[in-house]
């Protein structure tokens, strides 16, 4: 086996594998007319050697760079950073590289600054994953020399999308909980700018309305745990059941709940949304809503890579989440002495 070294050459590549380094160059760049033989020849020097191609080099031989801008918003938050964890995976197994620009929050100038700085670095293609539509509608206004994909709970005109149905699965939670026999389904909603929060409850009233109940908002987070406390802490609705537009503010709202003596969920249901890793670990494990981050990453890699090498732009429907049944969800209570009971620990 030859001895790896940190500085390897395409021309170490090629005499190690008994090959050109034309033909080094084509099996890099994903070529034809390469032997599978020879193909698997060339990988495995470059896996012995260790070799790193450049960049630099790569786009002179081919007048290609391989590289994807990704502009990506929503800090921590477990959706968008998911899809961009798996976006990311995607993009190395096809060989692409990603820069990506992590942004706060939704401002015009720092977006545009971000898409003028992919256009300098000659990326092929621009994709978009924001938890705010803001971000989405600058970068699509621009007049844009390369293809451009975003994450979108719905389809637009003019721009290509891929999502999850939201508010197909914000349906599923509300039913789920009709079923149950709750009448008086609270929503704890997310950030109003946020197209996947507006989805959600949208998705909530129209299942309630189709039951003929009425919808009762308990509050409007910013997707945190600490949002959730807070709402649950000044609950006065008269609801026997909330679906929670995500598992961190369902967290924060089952604490406020459980400090006030209120069962979860004997005396009150709670369902959230998205399914992240601590959702079947909770007291009690969280009823919700599963989103298929890992397609959505690499259904965006693959529509956008169609979109670079000009071939027909896959159509892809939102996909559709599932609901996970899990503890805290239950029959509704009979006593309906949950509004009550939460007023009278307030002033205990």
């Amino acid at each position: 086996m030859a001895e790896a070294s940190r500085h390897a050459t395409i021309f170490d590549v090629a005499r190690l594998a008994g090959v050109s380094h034309q033909t080094v160059s084509r099996v890099l760049n994903d070529l034809p007319n390469v032997r599978p033989a020879t193909k698997a020849r060339v990988e495995e020097a470059i896996m012995q050697l260790r070799y790193v191609p450049s960049p630099a080099a790569r786009t002179l031989v081919t007048k290609r760079s391989r590289t994807i801008g990704l502009i990506a918003t929503g800090g921590t938050e477990f959706g968008p950073s998911s899809s961009v964890l798996h976006f990311n995976a995607a993009a190395r197994d096809a060989r692409w590289s990603v820069f990506t620009a992590n942004m706060v929050d939704s401002d015009p100038g720092s977006a545009r600054a971000a898409v003028e700085g992919f256009l300098r670095q000659n990326v092929e293609g621009i994709a978009v994953i924001s938890a705010r539509e803001g971000v989405t509608d600058i970068v699509a206004g621009m007049e844009l020399s390369v293809p451009l994909v975003a994450l979108h709970a719905t389809p637009r005109a003019g721009l290509v999308t891929v999502g999850v149905d939201q508010y197909a699965g914000a349906r599923a939670a509300t039913a789920h909980l009709i079923r149950l026999g709750h009448r008086r389904i609270g929503h704890l909603a997310g950030p109003a700018d946020a197209v996947d929060a507006r989805e959600r409850e949208r998705g909530w009233r129209d299942e309630l309305a189709g039951a003929g109940l009425v919808a009762q908002l308990i509050g409007t987070g910013d997707w945190t745990p600490t949002s959730g406390y807070v709402i649950g802490r000044r609950l006065d609705e008269e609801v026997t059941a909330v679906f929670a537009a995500n598992d961190q503010m369902a967290l924060g709202l089952i604490h406020a709940l459980t400090e006030q003596g209120v069962r979860v969920p004997l005396d009150f249901s709670v369902v959230g949304f998205d399914d992240i890793p601590e959702a079947e670990h909770l007291s009690p494990p969280l009823t919700t809503v599963r989103q298929d981050f890992e397609l959505v990453g690499r259904t965006m890699l693959a529509t956008l890579l169609d979109h670079v090498n000009g071939e027909p732009v896959r159509t892809t429907a939102p996909s559709v989440p599932l609901l996970q049944e899990r503890d805290s969800t239950a029959a509704a209570p009979t006593n309906g002495r949950v509004g009550q009971d939460l007023a009278r620990a307030r002033v205990d």
